[in-house]
């Protein structure tokens, strides 16, 4: 452990006291979410993006200790384990070296190098090895080997086993192999051409394409692989070979003068050429998209936290639309609180083209249900919908707004069991229009339904490792779940699976004893839920919100292991609990700054009084301030309009207010209105050099961009951020 600690500490620059205290609270069995937000005093503070990653190291580094412990125990049963061995394993810091070193001992099946073993020939290949013989005919060293019985017929059959043998061992060598894997992986390149010329595809840029394995960027690796997997694209690894050869040769022929010498040179370029050249392209390539897939899933981890994140539109009446051409577009009504009104369906598109009696249905639900905003899914037929909208709203005298929904996903969740389960009796359809509806009202609520790789924020992601993916995604939906807080009293299971220490069947639960038992008043009460123990109720209870209960405090994120001293705070300063609810405690800070003095603030001087760290008394400060804060009020807003844009209306250097939809490795696309969403080039990000777009934007921001390009037959817009005031 302490070997692991070790690297932990020099990797992530923290103190060994940080990351001791993290591993004994990760192996305890508490969440992230929950380490990161109460027990800030044990890891120093470390946020959750740093404690995942920490998490996720440890995970590595202890299976590392695992297969290490596997492989010296296996060489050791073959008799074959060295003390200088065994050294090489415990020392190594990666598995690839590990699986290097274990390479000559691992079982193989049959090879030309066992085959000539078997028939005796391994004594030939030391001859030839040891390189100690300069006199001499090669014939008499192979004609003791000759022997009929075993097969070996003729002398060259002979000295072909040997090399055999030979090539094998050299293919074998973990030191040759980390060698050649660096040389490939520092001067190598990737080439990609393509199988039939006469196809057109989206590949046509990789058709013949050539770039160094250490400059390739990572989106251009998933690309080559998806081209090469729907057979476009023929890909390969240009080696320095030359380099590699001579590389091997300086290493192994030690004597000019042998006359085993020209033997060994061919067993070398054998060796390289049949075994290990095959062997490193896999691991090279493997390495390229293990990266690759790594940084897409960060992208698509760092693009949905935004998205989920969105504010809730609070308190609005929405007709919420689904559009579609064919098969009409699906109106669903919903009230302040997401419950189902009415639902209908209008045809105002192709090939119906009903647009004055749709106009008339939309405007009848408008004024009968008092309508304030009209979400518009962003898939088929979004743009056309969106102008007979925007026409209708013109027409009206109401202060009616529309916007744009992402409705990625949408169509999973209305096909899913939970969705049936919620509204049995209603069509698919319709279920896909109220989950756009919602996802305005409260993304996050409505998008906790659905698979987080269908949200549809990332790059390549059905190409990915789907575990991996599925993982990363569960952790930032946790994340982003345990940061907002949840009602304890109207979350869904769906939602509180994901809150700290809640199972599925917890969440269950929970909901069942509301509906038997009725509102919880506090979250004690969360104790005589069934399955919901001691360790459950601490890694949850801070994260569940109970407004108008019996505590006030049960709605704010102070943990009820601290209440005690939340009250203690109070009653110094002079306030009640009482005063929480009412809002009365906006004062506490210029309370507390007030009984400072030698030059002690008055937080710390209370932290030291009433025996509690710093940065939890802050948060108990913060959280009394201001209970049932939601933090989604910080993030931009949804952007709502009356008027609609066409591609035909834009022009170069024109500027507009648009929305973030998705970030990637060379960029991000922009909503600005109209229907194809504008490309800003990691180039026009910004008028410094960016290495990551990230840096700059993120899904759901507001910018400001100004048309540099439209391609209204290719529908391509380009934009840049640069220079806009």
């Amino acid at each position: 452990m302490d070997k692991i600690i070790r690297i932990l500490v020099r990797e992530f620059k923290i103190k060994e006291g940080q990351v001791r205290k993290t591993i004994e609270l990760i192996d305890e069995g508490n969440t992230v979410p929950f380490i990161a937000r109460y027990r800030k005093e044990m890891t120093g503070g470390l946020s959750d993006e740093i404690l995942r990653d920490l998490d996720e190291r440890l995970v590595y580094l202890r299976n590392l200790e695992n297969r290490k412990e596997e492989v010296i125990r296996l060489i050791d049963e073959q008799g074959k384990l060295t003390e200088e061995l065994r050294q090489e394993i415990e020392e190594s810091e990666v598995l690839q070296r590990v699986e290097d070193l274990y390479r000559p001992f691992r079982p193989k099946r049959s090879t030309r190098a066992t085959k000539a073993k078997e028939k005796g020939l391994e004594p030939l290949a030391e001859l030839i090895l040891n390189q100690d013989i300069v006199e001499g005919e090669l014939e008499e060293l192979a004609m003791p080997f000759v022997n009929e019985e075993l097969e070996v017929n003729t002398i060259e059959e002979a000295f072909q086993g040997a090399k055999d043998i030979i090539a094998e061992l050299i293919s074998d060598n973990a030191n040759y192999r980390e060698t050649i894997r660096n040389i490939n992986l520092n001067k190598g390149s990737i080439n990609s051409t393509v199988i039939d010329e006469e196809q057109q595809s989206v590949y046509e840029m990789y058709y013949d394409f050539t770039q160094a394995v250490k400059t390739i960027a990572n989106h251009r690796v998933l690309a080559i692989n998806r081209g090469e997997k729907e057979k476009f694209l023929k890909v390969k690894l240009l080696s320095p070979e030359e380099e590699i050869l001579k590389y091997l040769v300086e290493n192994i022929i030690t004597n000019e003068r042998a006359i085993t010498k020209e033997l060994l040179q061919e067993a070398i370029e054998d060796s390289y050429k049949r075994l290990i050249a095959p062997s490193i392209e896999r691991e090279i390539r493997n390495i390229l998209t293990e990266k690759a897939e790594e940084e897409a899933i960060k992208v698509f981890a760092k693009n949905t936290k935004p998205l989920l994140m969105i504010p809730p539109l609070k308190d609005v009446r929405v007709l919420a639309i689904d559009p579609s051409f064919r098969t009409g577009c699906k109106l669903a009504i919903l009230d302040e609180t997401g419950k189902l009104l009415d639902y209908t369906t209008i045809y105002p598109n192709e090939p119906h083209n009903k647009v004055e009696e749709s106009k008339k249905v939309m405007k009848k639900l408008i004024e009968k249900y008092d309508i304030d905003i009209i979400p518009i899914g962003n898939g088929t037929a979004s743009r056309e919908t969106e102008l007979i909208v925007s026409e209708m709203l013109n027409e009206m005298d109401r202060e009616v707004y529309y916007t744009i929904v992402n409705e990625a996903g949408a169509s999973v969740y209305s096909a899913s069991k939970l969705a049936n389960q919620e509204y049995p009796d209603l069509d698919v359809s319709i279920r896909g229009a109220i989950s756009i509806g919602r996802r305005l009202q409260d993304p996050l609520a409505e998008l906790v339904k659905i698979d987080p790789k269908s949200i549809g924020v990332g790059q390549y992601q059905h190409d990915l490792n789907q575990n991996k993916l599925s993982e990363s995604l569960k952790n930032v939906v946790e994340d982003c779940v345990n940061t907002v807080g949840v009602d304890l009293n109207t979350a869904t299971p769906s939602l509180l699976q994901y809150v700290s220490g809640i199972t599925p069947s917890i969440g269950r639960n929970i909901v069942k004893y509301r509906e038997e038992k009725g509102a919880f008043k506090n979250r004690r009460e969360l104790m005589e839920v069934s399955r919901l123990g001691d360790k459950a109720f601490e890694q949850c209870a801070g994260f569940l919100r109970i407004s108008g209960g019996d505590n006030p405090l049960d709605n704010t994120a102070v943990h009820p292991e601290s209440y005690d001293i939340a009250r203690s705070l109070l009653e110094k300063l002079g306030y009640t609990t009482d005063d929480i609810k009412e809002g009365n405690i906006k004062d506490i800070e210029e309370r507390i700054g007030k009984l400072g003095r030698n030059n002690i603030s008055g937080l710390k001087l209370l932290a030291e009084e009433l025996e509690v760290g710093l940065p939890t008394l802050k948060d108990i400060v913060e959280e009394v301030k201001k209970p049932g804060r939601d933090p989604r009020d910080e993030m931009p807003k949804p952007i709502f309009r009356r008027d609609v844009l066409k591609v035909e209306d834009l022009k170069v250097d024109m500027i507009l207010t648009g929305t973030i939809r998705n970030v990637v490795d060379f960029g991000a696309f922009v909503d600005i209105g109209v229907k194809q969403d504008g490309l800003v080039h990691i180039s026009q990000l910004s008028n410094k050099f960016v290495k990551n777009p990230m840096e700059i934007v993120s899904v759901g921001e507001e910018v400001k961009v100004r048309i540099i390009g439209v391609d209204i037959e290719r529908e391509k817009i380009s934009l840049s951020m640069k220079d806009i005031n």
